[in-house]
């Protein structure tokens, strides 16, 4: 389809992942940025009570979480990485996000394929995967970027049988002795699991 929808990853200069998920979603961009959930307390606390009761805070509903009196804020697990999903419309809203007109500042930047003439499509089920294991809960997670990545030699693809992660597909590597799943975005980002199972595990033949 012409103006089909795809995913990209996104740069955010000075850590305002979550302002920029703010801005962009007016537009009907979806968005996802990894994160872990830390319990609000003391005044912090009835800070962000207060600005959760501003239906129009839209930076405080994507920062925080309410569960009954509990408040949790998010921290990204890559400060400056948003991933968006935008039709060919959509994408130019983004793109007019990253710079600012009048002054020249640079907010960010969307990342390109290895050409550096287009944006770099991220596959649905690459973010499928990505979105499933980052947001587990599991606490033993790493997180790989840059040159990081390609220091990693391809194992055998895998996928996981059984457990919360059932149905993600990755690559079965050792690190620090432990055999964990590493699901990648290419070009951008790749997250470790912690131990996995061998028995949860079933070899993916292309």
């Amino acid at each position: 389809m012409e103006n089909e929808a795809h995913w990209y990853a996104v740069k955010v200069f000075y850590n305002r992942v979550f302002d920029m998920e703010a801005r962009l979603n007016p537009y009907g961009i979806e968005t996802y940025v990894a994160s872990n959930a830390v319990k609000v307390e003391g005044r912090d606390h009835s800070s962000a009570l207060k600005k959760l009761a501003d239906e129009n805070d839209h930076l405080a509903h994507r920062m925080y979480v309410q569960i009954g009196p509990v408040i949790y804020k998010k921290k990204p697990l890559v400060n400056s990485l948003l991933f968006a999903r935008a039709d060919k419309d959509q994408l130019a809203i983004l793109e007019g996000f990253m710079q600012d007109k009048d002054s020249g500042k640079k907010y960010g930047f969307i990342y390109k394929d290895s050409s550096w003439k287009n944006y770099s499509k991220i596959p649905d089920k690459q973010i499928e995967d990505f979105r499933r294991v980052t947001s587990s809960g599991d606490t033993g997670l790493k997180i790989y970027t840059g040159d990081k990545i390609i220091n990693f030699k391809t194992g055998d693809k895998v996928r996981v049988t059984d457990g919360p992660l059932k149905g993600t597909e990755g690559y079965i590597k050792r690190i620090n002795k432990d055999r964990r799943l590493l699901v990648c975005i290419e070009g951008v980002i790749a997250v470790a699991t912690s131990y996995i199972p061998q028995k949860q595990l079933e070899k993916v033949t292309d």
